[in-house]
């Protein structure tokens, strides 16, 4: 069996030595610098946008229901368009891609801010979430096909900045522009940022394509877009109509079906939209199942902890911002700690501690006192924030450490796939748990808060135990120092003890 997997592993090219072109360090900082610049903006977008959604109902007099599409439309314009991002980069380049969605984003951006009702706010907000969608997993293959294995832990720093700092800072932002400018500015902000990031682009990167793409699978295309689109709405819109409401029932078991009905199609095409085979490898399908846990509470933890500060203790949205932005400086704290002990340590003990970690920071949260002082939680922000950073950054390492340089445009698709719809799941399941426990009041209560931190802690949990199933011989060539050969490092294992590899 182990022999017919490795046979599996190398037909579809998982871990095959692949000719690669190596970058100069010049190339790498380049590719560094547009991507993180670029993602920054992107992820910062997603949740400034929420800050300004009660502001936007008031300017254009709609209602909830009609102001929800402006963040239901981006997230669905995403699920269709990073599906097909692997073979759109590898078929006509990542540089030319990754420009024309940085491109396409800003002058969205641009063309939302002068929308002059909701109408066309939410169509521009569908045009930005195209570029959105391929911006992120195109910008995630080129970075680590210029980045080898080995010094894939010295850049997760600085992607902690665009990940997990620009969602965690975006409440502050979006609160000052519109307190004291207006709404238009949410989506102004980017322009510089946008427009920074395409000239660097422009003369610093340089053009990859793979050799034989195939044909473009239209199937895969529509049933893979179609299915995500139809289970991310469902899961939208399930907190606040219930998960038995016939629009979410119809649009959730459709989009599973659609999606039973990609992968079946994905395993028998000659040239599939995503090699799903990829999850043959075993870091990368065990990391994909951890990532979904981690993605899933952390999001749960940008959704609960505003809500909880706002709704359970009084706070003004800005003032929200202020006493959650600690997490983020844990996170940045974390990132130092993981970028030096990742090679000592191991995926396997790095990850599962820091979800640990997490999850011990919810459970300190659902019994928080009444009369708790400001800076008691944003102490336990800025540990919640080490445990992510500690959880959230290594596994991106982990899951690529085997992934040739062919099929990594395609992983990076289904990974990005993953954690976009791990959250929203995360999130309307919190969000479900929260209406249950409250029993439908306006403001939940402390009892109520209570419950879903603890619900958020139980995410993490499982992501402890899937994290503990990693094995630290898969993800060798990432922990290896400089000079030092991959077989060494699998040979020595973390700490200098010998790691026996298992199936």
């Amino acid at each position: 069996m182990a022999q017919g997997a490795q046979s599996g592993r190398a037909a579809s090219g998982v871990g095959a030595a692949v000719p690669r072109r190596r970058l100069s360090v010049k190339d790498e900082h380049a590719v560094a610098v547009v991507y993180v610049i670029s993602l920054f903006m992107a992820s910062m977008d997603g949740q400034i946008v929420n800050v300004a959604l009660a502001t936007l109902q008031r300017s254009f007099g709609v209602s909830t229901g009609s102001v929800q599409w402006v963040v239901t439309g981006y997230l669905l314009s995403l699920a269709v368009f990073i599906p097909a991002s692997g073979w759109f980069g590898d078929r006509f380049g990542t540089k030319r891609i990754l420009l024309a969605a940085i491109a396409l984003f800003t002058l969205s951006s641009l063309l939302c801010a002068l929308s002059h009702n909701i109408g066309e706010l939410t169509a521009f907000r569908v045009l930005q979430g195209a570029g959105g969608g391929l911006l992120t997993p195109v910008g995630a293959a080129m970075l680590y096909r210029a980045y080898p294995p080995e010094r894939r832990a010295s850049i997760q720093p600085t992607l902690g900045l665009a990940t997990i700092v620009g969602p965690a800072s975006a409440p502050i932002l979006g609160g000052l522009l519109v307190t004291h400018l207006s709404w238009h500015w949410i989506f102004l902000v980017n322009l510089p940022v946008g427009t920074a990031s395409l000239l660097f682009g422009l003369f610093f990167l340089r053009e990859h394509r793979e050799a034989d793409v195939g044909r473009f699978d239209i199937p895969g295309f529509v049933t893979a877009g179609a299915g995500l689109a139809l289970v991310l709405y469902a899961l939208n819109q399930a907190p606040s109509r219930g998960w038995l409401a016939p629009a979410v029932l119809v649009t959730g078991l459709g989009g599973i079906g659609m999606l039973v009905l990609f992968v079946r199609t994905e395993l028998r095409t000659k040239s599939p939209l995503l090699r799903l085979r990829l999850l043959a490898e075993r870091s990368f399908r065990r990391s994909n199942i951890v990532v979904t846990f981690s993605s899933a509470a952390f999001q749960g933890t940008l959704f609960l902890a505003p809500l909880y500060l706002q709704q359970g203790r009084g706070y003004t949205a800005f003032q929200a911002g202020i006493t959650t932005f600690p997490e983020a400086i844990g996170v940045m704290c974390s990132a130092q700690l993981v970028r030096r002990t990742y090679r000592i340590i191991g995926p396997r003990r790095v990850i599962s501690t820091g979800l640990a970690i997490m999850s011990s920071m919810l459970v300190a949260f659902a019994f928080l006192a009444p009369h708790c002082t400001q800076w008691e939680i944003r102490l336990l922000l800025f540990g919640l924030g080490l445990g992510v950073g500690q959880s959230n950054l290594p596994v991106n390492i982990s899951a690529f450490a085997n992934i040739s340089s062919a099929d990594t445009g395609h992983a990076s698709a289904i990974y990005n796939m993953i954690r976009r719809a791990a959250p929203a799941f995360g999130v309307a399941v919190l969000s479900t748990v929260l209406v249950a426990a409250d029993g439908h009041r306006l403001v939940p209560t402390a009892g109520a808060f209570k419950i879903v931190f603890l619900a958020d802690a139980l995410i993490g949990l499982g992501g402890v135990l899937f994290a503990l199933r990693l094995n630290d011989a898969d993800a060798a060539s990432t922990m290896r120092r400089k000079g030092q050969p991959p077989a060494a490092v699998a040979a020595e294992g973390p700490r200098g003890v010998p790691s026996a590899t298992t199936s």
